[in-house]
């Protein structure tokens, strides 16, 4: 995987798995919202349910009080209690019915088949007792119960909500209930609804999600793409910078192979030649003459071979690869003192011996482009370079007294402050660091060097 694709999955992912845990707490929180307002619902449904059943044995208790209350204890005032009782009915499945308190059933309007019949034992398809429970409510005073029942209008076993009291005088159960079908249907109605708005919450934030990464991707090929063309750009200039900096030094060169060393070497060849003239000519006193244009020879050659060392020192110094930087930096401002009149002091402190080969070439060619540059434009009378190694690395650092200049600018400038320039590509392609300061008061430059370099 490429760089910039790493940076966009890694851009991308957070966001993702900010986005999931949200959607994992919405949808948490929404489904526990869900089920208490479901509650709250039903709650609602079934305190109007019982409500409504009190009101209902409320009004059948009063239907049938004058017979109750009268003392009587006949067969007729119960069967026309029974009858009352059978004709208060209230739309197809509300209806009243009574129990003796051995489950004996005394009036169904609704199911006739079952008067007469003892329903003690008889429990529904849950396996529960249905006439023992409300007995057993009935016992206790009175009160609701639930239960599952038939109801008259489908056939079919339903859940109901029934409200029973006792009529202890006449050994009766009396009770109504109301089935919960409506409540249960309103119920699935909720739940429903509350599921598509979760689930609809869900589609939300999974196409915010999209919509985001789609734009982080976007923005981070759109920002790619840019960079890469300023990389591009950049790279082009200083591939531009390399071709120049060579053609500078294939010229400097050719200069000094051609102004010294060939200047020098056709003299050496004429002397030589006057030489062997002069030995070969037998007169008398040329002997002389042949040696001194010898010697004269010797002395020229002696200059080339000393100017061959200063253009193969400045290639690169062997004293670098012999006897390190220090010394290597020591040796440069000898030569910059012997050949600019400027003295430079130069100063080594702590361990510099740990940094690589490629740090130590940078290095140098930073303390030569420097001088190079002082010698060119600060008109300095003191130099100091000073090298002090530090714990992973080591700093060089060179002050002048110079005429200090606008280092900003320069550096910004598309055809001044090449020299600048490469002093920090060359700190950046090692990975250290590169600061100038100047002033009117001199000019310092700074350059760290890490001891690992890849």
């Amino acid at each position: 995987m490429k760089l910039r694709q790493k940076v966009i999955f890694l851009a991308i992912t957070p966001l993702i798995l900010a986005l999931i845990a949200i959607a994992l707490a919405v949808r948490h929180q929404s489904v526990l919202l869900a089920q208490q307002q479901r509650d709250t619902i039903q709650q609602a449904y079934l305190s109007s349910k019982e409500a409504e059943l009190r009101h209902y044995v409320a009004l059948a208790s009063h239907s049938i009080a004058h017979l109750y209350e009268s003392g009587r204890d006949d067969e007729a005032t119960r069967n026309e209690a029974k009858r009352i009782l059978s004709s208060l009915s209230y739309g197809d499945d509300g209806y009243f019915f009574v129990y003796d308190m051995q489950g004996n059933t005394l009036m169904h309007p609704r199911q006739p088949e079952l008067v007469g019949r003892n329903l003690y034992e008889m429990r529904d398809e849950q396996g529960q007792p249905t006439i023992q429970k409300l007995l057993q409510r009935a016992r206790a005073g009175g009160g609701l119960e639930r239960y599952m029942w038939v109801k008259p209008s489908t056939h079919k076993s339903g859940a109901k909500l029934g409200y029973v009291i006792p009529m202890p005088k006449w050994g009766w159960m009396m009770g109504t209930g109301i089935y919960l079908d409506d409540v249960d249907r309103a119920l699935a109605q909720v739940d429903v609804q509350q599921s598509g708005n979760i689930h609809n919450t869900m589609l939300w934030i999974a196409a915010i999600a999209i919509a985001a990464a789609v734009a982080v991707g976007s923005s981070g090929l759109a920002l790619n793409i840019s960079e890469l063309r300023v990389a591009d750009a950049k790279l082009k200039v200083l591939a531009q910078r390399v071709v120049e900096s060579q053609e500078e030094e294939r010229a400097r060169l050719s200069r000094d192979l051609h102004d010294g060393i060939s200047q020098w070497l056709v003299s050496i060849k004429l002397q030589i030649e006057a030489g062997i003239i002069r030995l070969t000519s037998g007169q008398a006193g040329q002997q002389q003459a042949a040696q001194a244009a010898f010697e004269h020879a010797a002395d020229q050659l002696n200059n080339v071979m000393g100017e061959v060392r200063r253009i193969s020192h400045n290639l690169r110094p062997a004293i670098l690869d012999d006897l390190g930087l220090a010394a290597a930096l020591h040796h440069l401002g000898q030569e910059y003192t012997l050949s600019s009149g400027t003295p430079v002091h130069f100063e080594a402190e702590g361990c510099t011996d740990e940094l690589p080969d490629v740090a130590n070439t940078v290095l140098f060619r930073l303390a030569q482009e420097a001088l190079t540059n002082i010698e060119r434009h600060a008109g300095a009378s003191r130099i100091e370079i000073g090298l002090t190694g530090e714990r992973g690395g080591v700093t060089l650092r060179i002050r002048d007294d110079g005429a200090g200049f606008d280092a900003e600018g320069i550096a910004l400038h598309p055809k001044r402050g090449i020299g600048l320039r490469n002093m920090m590509e060359r700190m950046d392609a090692i990975g250290g660091r590169f600061d100038i300061a100047s002033s009117g008061d001199g000019t310092v430059v700074t350059a760290f060097a890490g001891n690992e370099y890849s």
